[in-house]
């Protein structure tokens, strides 16, 4: 692999920029994107109203497809999220109705919008819905045409499924049938549109061989899987987890000030790997900025949480959002783009404990965080410390503005707004 050196811009960019952990015939790949344009997919299960940045790896990806003339089609799992994989999983997942499926695709499907270019054009990227051709399936019909395809002995050395039997988690034979299921899908994308090429994170690595393998057997021509590294932060945490949950790209559910906010509090060792993965910007630049030492760093991240929030809610609203935060953490002012937090008037005419504001406000995980917060000196009222987490907020903490600044640390801040 290190002697490979890719023709094609599309592999080129993948591996150049981090993306490749596995893959199944990369120079196969690299000469089919040399001669023509390679339509490729990514599949995305509606189990929530919005995607979130854990999904950020695989968005990008379709993303470098179409910017080196390719063409990504964007999967909705309206047929899979029925079933529910179990790649990574050590417990079932909830089943969702119909009707909470379709209002989750319409949700999740925004997002796109701001990294691909739809249409009906040769790179033009498109949505397609799995429950088109899953739902149409009889079981038998579905056995008799895919099932002797696939053998036990296989299907039960593939870590989804390994893994949840080694530690004696119980394994649904619905979540079983999960891997055919997709492997059904890149077949029928393959059949429908041309489809060669299954993307997807390391953990589907088994599924997408299915895939490959499938329509080896079926249609005796080859495909391609392509898998991206799991993404932690140097500290070893799950990227896009943290206190308050996930980071959903939806704004209605994580503003952009907020969004912001999580990519400008970036460890400073993966500043140059999440500006190579998650921005457009040149590599030299990507470079020089991750070669910044002590404080400079911090502007490599304000560049890296631009960018980012650049791509996914515009420029408009990145360059609001850092005014805000500058405005709260640097001028030591309130700003309209910050986030705020209402609390009925009522409430503050009674007294309502800091700690509790403080987590009820997202500040914290839990009112103990809170607590130790305040001891440590990490919580400032109205840009004052304030170390007593028991004393009580009230109408009489209002600022000038008719708020009430609460700051967690360096970096988080809410404005209280009485409703």
């Amino acid at each position: 692999m290190s002697e490979f050196k890719p023709k094609s811009e599309l592999v080129h960019l993948l591996v150049e920029r981090g993306y490749l952990h596995q893959a199944t015939n990369l120079e196969g790949l690299d000469a089919k994107a040399v001669s023509g344009v390679v339509t490729g997919y990514i599949g995305f299960d509606a189990t929530a109203a919005s995607l979130h940045v854990g999904n950020m790896m695989q968005i990008m990806m379709l993303r470098r497809m179409q910017q080196t003339g390719h063409k990504p089609i964007v999967v909705m799992g309206g047929g899979t999220t029925k079933v529910g994989d179990p790649s990574g999983k050590d417990a079932t997942r909830q089943l969702l109705s119909e009707a909470a499926i379709a209002a989750n695709i319409a949700s999740i499907r925004k997002a796109f919008d701001a990294y691909l270019s739809f249409g009906d054009g040769r790179a033009d990227a498109i949505v397609v819905n799995n429950a088109e051709w899953l739902d149409q399936l009889g079981y038998v019909q579905f056995l008799r045409d895919y099932g002797v395809h696939f053998t036990l002995n296989r299907m039960l050395s593939f870590d989804s499924v390994r893994l949840r039997l080694e530690r004696e988690q119980p394994l649904t034979f619905l979540e079983f049938n999960y891997m055919l299921m997709q492997a059904t899908d890149f077949l029928e994308l393959f059949r429908r549109y041309g489809c060669l090429l299954q993307f997807g994170g390391s953990d589907q690595w088994g599924n997408i061989v299915n895939g490959v393998e499938l329509i080896r057997r079926v249609e005796a021509s080859e495909a391609f899987g392509f898998t991206s590294p799991l993404v932690t932060t140097a500290s070893g945490a799950k990227m896009g987890k943290t206190a308050q949950g996930a980071v959903w790209l939806n704004a209605e559910l994580r503003s952009p000030y907020d969004y912001w906010q999580f990519w400008r509090n970036t460890e400073d060792a993966d500043v140059g790997r999440f500006l190579k993965l998650f921005t457009d910007l040149p590599l030299d630049e990507v470079a020089r900025l991750e070669a910044l030492q002590g404080a400079e760093i911090n502007e490599a991240k304000k560049v890296l949480a631009g960018e980012t929030t650049a791509l996914l809610h515009g420029r408009a609203a990145a360059d609001a959002a850092e005014a805000g935060a500058r405005a709260a953490f640097e001028d030591g002012a309130t700003s309209a783009d910050l986030p705020s937090f209402a609390l009925p008037r009522a409430s503050l005419e009674a007294g309502v404990q800091l700690a509790a504001l403080v987590a009820d406000a997202g500040l914290a995980a839990s009112r103990s965080e809170a607590r130790r917060l305040a001891l440590g000196g990490g919580l400032r009222l109205n840009d004052r410390p304030e170390t007593d987490a028991q004393r009580l907020v009230t109408l009489a903490d209002l600022d000038a503005d008719g708020v009430i600044k609460l700051a967690a640390g360096k970096k988080k801040i809410v404005l209280v707004r009485p409703a």
